[in-house]
Protein backbone atom coordinates (compact mmCIF):
# COMPACT_ATOMS: atom_id res chain seq x y z
CA UNK A 1 0.00 0.00 0.00
CA UNK A 2 1.13 3.60 -0.75
CA UNK A 3 1.92 5.86 1.84
CA UNK A 4 -1.05 8.25 3.08
CA UNK A 5 -1.25 11.73 2.82
CA UNK A 6 -4.10 13.64 4.39
CA UNK A 7 -5.08 17.25 3.37
CA UNK A 8 -5.83 19.45 5.98
CA UNK A 9 -9.54 19.47 4.85
CA UNK A 10 -10.39 16.18 5.31
CA UNK A 11 -8.50 16.19 8.48
CA UNK A 12 -10.88 18.97 9.45
CA UNK A 13 -13.75 17.07 8.30
CA UNK A 14 -12.89 13.95 11.02
CA UNK A 15 -13.79 16.26 13.62
CA UNK A 16 -16.59 18.62 11.85
CA UNK A 17 -18.75 15.17 11.21
CA UNK A 18 -17.89 13.39 13.96
CA UNK A 19 -16.27 10.90 12.07
CA UNK A 20 -13.88 8.49 14.30
CA UNK A 21 -9.93 8.56 12.43
CA UNK A 22 -10.02 4.66 13.29
CA UNK A 23 -13.30 4.18 11.45
CA UNK A 24 -11.57 6.02 8.23
CA UNK A 25 -7.94 4.31 8.62
CA UNK A 26 -10.32 0.98 8.01
CA UNK A 27 -12.12 2.37 5.01
CA UNK A 28 -8.91 3.16 3.77
CA UNK A 29 -6.94 -0.14 4.36
CA UNK A 30 -9.81 -2.16 3.61
CA UNK A 31 -12.88 -0.57 1.77
CA UNK A 32 -15.87 -2.63 0.73
CA UNK A 33 -16.04 -1.10 -2.54
CA UNK A 34 -14.01 1.02 -4.57
CA UNK A 35 -15.75 3.63 -7.20
CA UNK A 36 -14.56 5.94 -9.82
CA UNK A 37 -15.67 9.88 -8.61
CA UNK A 38 -15.15 13.03 -10.03
CA UNK A 39 -12.76 14.44 -11.65
CA UNK A 40 -9.93 10.95 -11.88
CA UNK A 41 -10.66 10.65 -7.63
CA UNK A 42 -11.38 7.45 -6.08
CA UNK A 43 -14.21 7.09 -3.83
CA UNK A 44 -13.53 3.82 -0.77
CA UNK A 45 -16.80 3.09 0.83
CA UNK A 46 -17.60 0.72 3.81
CA UNK A 47 -20.32 -0.16 5.84
CA UNK A 48 -19.71 0.52 9.57
CA UNK A 49 -21.78 0.63 12.80
CA UNK A 50 -21.75 4.40 13.48
CA UNK A 51 -21.30 4.39 17.30
CA UNK A 52 -22.59 8.13 17.88
CA UNK A 53 -25.71 7.93 15.97
CA UNK A 54 -26.06 3.92 16.70
CA UNK A 55 -27.05 3.24 13.25
CA UNK A 56 -25.27 1.80 10.14
CA UNK A 57 -23.66 3.96 8.04
CA UNK A 58 -21.48 3.98 5.32
CA UNK A 59 -18.36 6.26 5.45
CA UNK A 60 -16.92 7.77 1.90
CA UNK A 61 -13.24 8.44 1.77
CA UNK A 62 -12.71 10.58 -1.91
CA UNK A 63 -8.73 10.04 -2.70
CA UNK A 64 -6.34 10.90 -5.13
CA UNK A 65 -4.56 7.81 -6.21
CA UNK A 66 -0.98 9.98 -6.90
CA UNK A 67 2.33 7.83 -8.46
CA UNK A 68 3.43 8.08 -4.88
CA UNK A 69 0.86 8.25 -2.54
CA UNK A 70 -2.88 8.23 -1.69
CA UNK A 71 -4.07 11.65 -0.67
CA UNK A 72 -7.04 12.02 1.65
CA UNK A 73 -8.88 14.49 0.03
CA UNK A 74 -12.17 14.71 1.94
CA UNK A 75 -14.62 12.41 3.89
CA UNK A 76 -18.05 12.17 4.74
CA UNK A 77 -20.53 9.49 6.38
CA UNK A 78 -23.83 8.85 4.99
CA UNK A 79 -27.03 6.80 6.27
CA UNK A 80 -28.18 6.46 2.43
CA UNK A 81 -26.67 2.88 2.07
CA UNK A 82 -28.57 1.90 -1.02
CA UNK A 83 -28.15 5.14 -2.85
CA UNK A 84 -24.25 4.95 -2.92
CA UNK A 85 -23.67 1.22 -3.01
CA UNK A 86 -26.22 1.03 -5.77
CA UNK A 87 -24.63 3.43 -8.00
CA UNK A 88 -20.88 2.10 -7.05
CA UNK A 89 -22.24 -1.27 -8.36
CA UNK A 90 -20.33 -3.40 -10.90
Amino acid sequence: MKPLRWTAHALASLAEREIDRAEADRTVAVPDRITAGHGGRQLLLRRYQDALLQQPMLLCVVAEDQPAELVIVTLYKTSKLDKYLERSAP
